[in-house]
């Protein structure tokens, strides 16, 4: 009976695992490979750590590997903190129209991506609504020039990412926090608790593995980031808001296609993700 339930199971597995190595661990494998060589399209030869050591003097490389741990450093932290907040409040059985706000909040995630970079490339023109606004309040005396200023660019970048994804982590809070007795709350409520103590205290806590779920998830969506640079500001003004993937992409498909060098800069992803993961989990576990 034992090794029938068995079969059965590898029946049901090996389709998923002939997929899996096929388009998951595979490419992966070869673009290690690929890694090593030199040369552009067709033309390969193998270089060694040619493409590796290129990496080191590549200005345009080292811009985007700032730009890239900028936008995770200020973004995540802000949009988790933002989701942790929304959720709280949104939690609350008292509070009316509940549905209608979780559905607003949440509906920028699904939003088309073009369409949503269009609206803000709008909203944030010289002449558009968010500078309008600001002057009218006199916050500020004349338009900002967000898409040709350096910094201001960085910062449309940031709240982009964070109006499309506050949302997405909201939504694993909530599932979070409804899974938690109301009495908790309660007994904290008959001690004198304030609503802060309650949230520092109680709700961060105890929607303390979450968190670190969606903080290691938001942490790999940041580093792979390249829709919202791409669609938004294409990496400018002059290189300011380039990340690493829209520079694979530029290296494959907008300069001379060079695939061996292309490979490495993907790798320096891949161990940014591996080494700050491992991290957040050591971390995590630490504070246990």
């Amino acid at each position: 009976m034992k090794n029938k339930v068995n079969l059965k199971a590898w029946i049901f597995t090996i389709p998923s695992l002939i997929l899996i190595v096929s388009f998951v661990f595979y490419p992966m494998i070869q673009a290690f490979i690929t890694s090593f060589y030199t040369g552009v399209a067709n033309n390969l030869s193998f270089g060694g750590l040619a493409n590796y050591q290129r990496l080191l003097t590549d200005t345009t490389f080292q811009k985007a590997l700032f730009n890239t741990l900028l936008f995770l450093v200020i973004q995540v932290p802000i949009m988790i903190i933002l989701a942790l907040i929304i959720s709280s409040i949104l939690n609350n059985k008292r509070l009316k129209l509940r549905g209608f706000f979780r559905t607003a909040i949440f509906l920028p995630c699904i939003t088309s991506l073009v369409a949503y970079s269009i609206v803000f490339k709008s909203l944030f023109a010289s002449d558009g609504f968010v500078n309008a606004m600001l002057m009218n309040l006199n916050i500020i005396a004349e338009p900002i020039n967000w898409l040709t200023n350096s910094t201001c660019a960085r910062i449309l970048i940031i709240i982009a990412i964070t109006w499309r994804w506050t949302g997405y982590n909201m939504i694993f809070y909530l599932a979070g926090l409804q899974s938690i007795d109301d009495s908790v709350y309660e007994a904290a409520e008959i001690d004198g608790a304030t609503g802060f103590q309650k949230f520092r205290y109680m709700t961060v806590p105890l929607l303390k593995p979450i968190i670190l779920f969606t903080s290691i998830n938001s942490t790999i969506g940041t580093l792979q980031l390249f829709d919202e640079t791409m669609n938004i500001t294409q990496g400018g003004p002059a290189n300011s808001t380039i990340t690493i993937s829209q520079y694979i992409y530029n290296i494959l498909f907008k300069y001379q296609p060079n695939f061996g060098y292309a490979a490495a800069v993907s790798f320096v992803i891949v161990v940014l993700i591996v080494v700050l993961s491992f991290i957040q989990l050591k971390v995590g576990d630490k504070n246990d």
